[in-house]
């Protein structure tokens, strides 16, 4: 029973960990190649979507980091973990407003195609800034939750690292376009469930591993 308790919250685990990446992901297929007049109403109504999305990409760092670890450096790379991805939530919302809602409304409005381009440009640059911020904090965060998975489950937490910080980078200037951005929100996804295999593994029953290794 406890063996079936422990797979079924590493399941709802590991499902919660991937639902932003996974969603961001099915948005970046919809998101237009480019912002102009004709695509200013998608682009605002999209983004509008996408504003309690982008912020679900840190909630693998909640679900994944609930179990306090061992040792005190691992309980403070908890917490760094937890803060570093709450700023990205922060910051990455914020380039959702100014890119994207801010800067579609602006170039949907009528008026001189040169000035709506330079202001279009401004926001761009603004909220370019807080995206930057959001997306480091993002690879700090990584960092921080490898250390405090790997109190608990060793080495098996190295595969879902390399491919988050790998995801993390294109995610810099990818955004969610497709087909770059689109890459990098399944590789995202598939970094959080190699981190949910690891503790899922660690935390099998002793029979079950004795089980497994006869086998072998």
């Amino acid at each position: 029973m406890r063996s079936r308790q422990q797979g079924h919250s590493a399941v709802m685990n590991g499902l919660w960990a991937v639902l932003g990446p996974v969603l961001l992901a099915l948005g970046g297929l919809v998101h237009p190649s480019g912002l102009s007049a004709a695509t200013a109403h998608h682009w605002v109504w999209l983004h509008i979507v996408l504003l309690p999305i982008f912020p679900l990409l840190a909630l693998g760092f909640v679900v994944l980091l609930r179990e306090r670890p061992r040792a005190g450096a691992s309980r403070v790379a908890r917490i760094v973990a937890w803060i570093c991805a709450a700023v990205y939530a922060i910051g990455y919302t914020g380039l959702d407003v100014v890119a994207g809602i801010a800067a579609g409304t602006v170039a949907g409005q009528p008026g001189d195609p040169t000035e709506l381009r330079r202001l279009v440009l401004a926001l761009y640059e603004t909220g370019d800034g807080l995206g930057a911020v959001g997306v480091y904090a993002l690879l700090a965060a990584t960092l921080a939750a490898s250390v405090a998975l790997g109190s608990r489950h060793g080495l098996r937490v190295l595969p879902g690292t390399v491919v988050l910080l790998a995801a993390g980078w294109s995610f810099i200037d990818s955004h969610i376009f497709s087909p770059r951005g689109v890459q990098t929100m399944l590789a995202m996804a598939a970094g959080f469930a190699l981190w949910t295999w690891a503790g899922a593994r660690r935390n099998e029953p002793p029979a079950m591993k004795t089980a497994d290794a006869a086998g072998r």
